[in-house]
């Protein structure tokens, strides 16, 4: 197993307690790179991520921050201190917030931004957001926002990595949810890929929690996913 390519696959660890946490990477031997979302990160507080770096392993926290550039700018300030290598925020927030919270970040952490969630259809976008055009557009359109800011990269779903790339170049950073391996459900996500497809359109990162997370044989799971992504690594 190549660690380079492991550190690909971001593990969304959904659970809600450090005890959920504790068995989930017991049953993980291999992963290399974990997310910590919302509910995990509110529940259990800024100290399980201190332990997860203990361990050796990479951390996205994913709290997709949204505020006021002095806000923004000081939970970045906050949350870098604890060594994660992934931030994000919402590029809706708009550029001065995201330069702002950008100079606040400290190294190694990389800002990125989230563009369109991938639960977010053309239906949603249109109707119930108000923004005209396609999500491809609106993508392209905070993508751009985001690199003129300082940041690292994106998440943004499989679907518009290509566009992505191309206009904001190759090294660009694209994190992408929507991942769903061959016969999985897509639950609540609405634009998908398989892992291959993802790494093949050009993702940087894979994030995957529930078909890994929810399999009886996580691990198993996981180094399934690695065998057909390092094939077009």
């Amino acid at each position: 197993m190549s660690d380079v390519v492991a550190e690909r696959i971001i593990v969304a660890l959904d659970v809600g307690s450090k005890e959920e946490v504790e068995t989930a990477l017991n049953r993980l031997p291999s992963v290399k790179f974990v997310k910590v979302g919302m509910e995990l990160f509110f529940s259990t507080g800024p100290d399980l991520v201190r332990s997860l770096k203990d361990r050796g392993l990479k951390v996205f926290v994913d709290l997709k921050v949204h505020d006021i550039p002095n806000t923004a700018a000081g939970a970045m300030r906050s949350l870098s201190r604890l060594g994660c290598d992934l931030l994000n925020l919402h590029c809706s927030g708009g550029l001065e917030m995201m330069q702002r919270a950008q100079e606040a970040v400290s190294e190694p952490t990389k800002l990125i931004g989230v563009t369109q969630l991938t639960s977010t259809n053309q239906t949603i976008l249109n109707e119930q957001l108000g923004i005209p055009g396609t999500v491809e557009a609106s993508v392209l359109n905070y993508a751009k926002l985001a690199k003129q800011a300082g940041l690292a990269g994106v998440v943004c779903s499989p679907l518009e990595v290509t566009a992505l790339k191309e206009a904001c170049g190759p090294d660009f950073l694209a994190i992408t949810p929507g991942v769903r391996p061959q016969g999985s459900a897509s639950q609540d996500q609405k634009r998908t890929m398989t892992p291959a497809e993802a790494i093949r359109a050009g993702s940087d990162y894979l994030v995957i929690g529930r078909p890994i997370m929810a399999n009886s044989d996580p691990n198993g799971a996981f180094l399934k996913i690695l065998e057909e992504i390092e094939v077009e690594a």
